[in-house]
């Protein structure tokens, strides 16, 4: 088991995580290796065979706590919730938004804005902090690459273009986020570009399980407020 921030992730096989009064207790064979008061966490993650009582399931329910189903992989399966809001004059709104070409392309411009400038730091981050030479110039590159990226996104005329944009970007990214490791470290997690549904390798089933978990909260949030997940800006109907 392991808490970060206000997640609980259980992960131990054959565990059962049942409500005690105000708090999450966690047993594995009877024993308990955890209790946590309830208020302190704000979602909980279980992997694989792990049992969540009916109690606990309706209490995080009604308190608005997800309760989120990974198999053993980390693969997203299912998410308990309470109701959503019923602020359907919100969703209206979203929905008529999404019906405006200009609205939609300058928020897609935003969205990729936001990932491409976020991407980059970490380059230029990994380029302050690596002892190779060779690894600091290919990084300070992919950084140009990806400013570059950056500075064509206004005059993209559409959102084909924009997810052009994106999609070069990105492979630059992939390409060099290896020379961030240490390089005892790259021969266990190599990688060669980005892969899903399966990954192919250490590094890629890393990525994917760390992005299950952003799209289980991006989702969470969004539905917390009133909005549609299902609705898209930048990969649009």
């Amino acid at each position: 088991m392991r808490q970060i921030l206000n997640t609980l992730y259980v992960m131990t096989p054959n565990a059962y995580v049942h409500l005690e009064n105000e708090t999450l207790r966690v047993e594995v064979d009877g024993e308990k290796k955890l209790q946590v008061p309830l208020h302190h966490l704000g979602s909980v993650v279980c992997f694989g065979d792990v049992l969540v009582s009916p109690a606990l399931m309706h209490r995080c329910a009604e308190d608005g706590r997800s309760v989120v189903l990974l198999n053993r992989n980390g693969r997203f399966m299912a998410r308990v919730e309470g109701p959503v809001s019923g602020n359907i004059l919100l969703r209206q709104a979203q929905f008529r938004a999404a019906e405006n070409p200009a609205f939609t392309l300058d928020t897609a411009r935003s969205i990729v804005a936001g990932k491409l400038r976020n991407a980059r730091q970490v380059l230029l981050r990994g380029a302050r902090e690596v002892d190779d030479d060779a690894d600091r110039v290919a990084l300070d590159r992919a950084a140009d690459s990806l400013a570059a990226s950056i500075r064509a996104l206004p005059a993209a005329g559409n959102l084909d273009t924009v997810r052009g944009i994106e999609g070069e970007a990105a492979r630059t990214y992939f390409d060099n986020l290896p020379r961030l490791l240490r390089k005892d470290a790259r021969a266990a997690f190599a990688m060669n570009g980005r892969s899903r549904r399966p990954p192919r390798d250490r590094f890629n089933a890393l990525l994917s399980f760390v992005y299950s978990m952003v799209m289980n909260d991006c989702r969470s949030a969004l539905e917390s407020v009133g909005l549609d997940p299902q609705l898209g800006f930048l990969h649009a109907v």
